[in-house]
């Protein structure tokens, strides 16, 4: 049986590496921004790249927020990835603009405060114990290129609730959650379609949960 995924295409990311990526790793890749094709399809990736406030303005204008609240509600996975991680917390603050995110984290979006910006290259994560997303590459590098990031996790776990598990990176004297798993929905700060093996791999583990 086919597994499709739904590449989310709302003006923004690298839309035809990130398609190649998920065929690569096994999957059938359709670039939409049908809404009906991107809440029904197996899986939906997220992509982002650029400013927070025009990646937001680019979701709107094809109701990806509603596509994103929908999925996830019944329970059907979504991948974000690098802006397309950011936008999923509650706000992005770029030059003094503040900007709504899909508030599906809290959290802010904002500088590194790191001593070379932006971070541009490979790095490692620090992942948690029993995680899905890194299975099998706990210890490989991957690719980031960003200036931006959350810097403080601010969701308290309750008993009732299990708790997201967070991938963290250091980098240039900051530190910055480069991951989250939190049931369907997952997300990373990196390219895993820009990391070579271990990116392909991880891409793997997420269409194994499709």
């Amino acid at each position: 049986m086919t597994v499709t995924v739904a590449v989310l295409d709302y003006g923004s990311g690298n839309l035809r590496s990130a398609v190649r990526a998920i065929e690569r790793a096994g999957a059938e890749a359709v670039l939409t921004s049908d809404a009906k094709v991107a809440e029904h399809a197996d899986g939906l990736l997220v992509p982002g790249v650029g400013a927070y406030e025009a990646c937001m303005t680019g979701l709107h204008s094809v109701g990806g927020e509603r596509i994103i609240e929908r999925r996830l509600i019944a329970s059907r996975p979504v991948l974000g990835i690098c802006v397309g991680m950011q936008i999923l917390f509650a706000e992005g603050i770029e030059h003094g603009v503040r900007t709504v995110g899909c508030g599906e984290w809290p959290g802010t979006v904002e500088g590194l405060q790191a001593e070379i910006v932006p971070h541009m290259g490979w790095n490692t994560v620090e992942p948690p114990e029993k995680s899905a997303m890194f299975a099998g590459i706990e210890d490989e590098r991957f690719y980031f290129v960003h200036s931006y990031g959350v810097r403080e996790w601010l969701l308290d776990p309750t008993p009732s609730i299990p708790a997201p598990k967070v991938t963290w990176t250091s980098y240039g004297g900051d530190r910055f959650v480069s991951a989250v798993e939190n049931g369907p929905l997952w997300a990373t700060q990196f390219h895993p379609e820009k990391s070579g093996d271990a990116g392909a791999h991880l891409l793997r583990n997420w269409i194994a949960t499709l």
